[in-house]
């Protein structure tokens, strides 16, 4: 199959043309015209994924690999190492990153991860009912995303209603119209502004909150007659 095929496929998932300005979502290594055998899926890639891939193959990450401009390739930097490798292993690669934030992955992370019903939904924000206590909420919350330890900002003790944004939202903490906000790579003064605002935060952080990204789009892919794989990215953090 040509990657001009399958981009046509992604580009009716989730139109390329919503991306911000400043993102770099859609074809990153490759031509349209060249062929490949197989796609996986990862929210993000390093070594370790790409020895696992097979040659010829098509990468359809979430976050993008090439953001900034790159003036120079050092094999012995990121991202360029990882450049060097997947043209080696002829892996062509394809990102969806904010047009997918806008179609999908909110709305998939309230209703297929959490179990509510959507309110209402925003560009990167949607709202939905909660009516729980805060504690009740946090903790169903952690274990859901399987967060051992979850970091919060507890302003009041009843939730009515949330907001949810994937990945890293705390510059939308001033939009906000909840009582309580999920994001992830929540930073210190965010909190601070959150806590005298009177707005309940949880740290959902950032690669729990989107490694959903590959499930969500092998649905659609399947959806639509292609068999995909999901591949394994492991979180750079790790906890002790």
């Amino acid at each position: 199959m040509k990657i001009a095929e399958i981009f046509k496929i992604l580009d009716e998932i989730s139109p390329f043309e919503l991306q911000d300005k400043w993102d770099n979502s859609g074809l990153q290594l490759g031509s349209l015209d060249n062929e490949f055998d197989k796609i996986y899926l990862s929210v993000d890639v390093d070594s370790n994924l790409v020895e696992s891939i097979e040659k010829n193959s098509l990468l359809v990450l979430h976050h993008p690999l090439i953001f900034d401009g790159l003036k120079s390739l050092n094999p012995d930097e990121y991202p360029s190492n990882l450049i060097y490798k997947l043209i080696k292993k002829d892996i062509k690669v394809i990102s969806m990153h904010l047009n997918f934030d806008k179609t999908h992955m909110n709305k998939h992370f309230i209703t297929d991860i959490l179990g509510y019903k959507i309110k209402e939904c925003k560009e990167y924000e949607c709202y939905f009912e909660v009516d729980k206590s805060f504690d009740e909420f946090a903790k169903e919350v952690a274990k859901k995303l399987s967060i051992e330890h979850i970091r919060v900002v507890k302003s009041s003790d009843y939730i009515k209603d949330a907001v949810v944004c994937t990945g890293s939202g705390g510059s939308l903490l001033k939009q906000i119209k909840a009582d309580c906000f999920l994001t992830g790579d929540i930073k210190y003064h965010t909190a601070i502004e959150a806590k005298e605002n009177s707005i309940n935060l949880i740290d959902i952080n950032h690669y729990e909150s989107e490694l959903f990204f590959s499930t969500f789009l092998f649905n659609e892919l399947k959806n639509k007659g292609f068999n995909a794989i999901i591949a394994k990215f492991n979180n750079p953090f790790s906890y002790i």
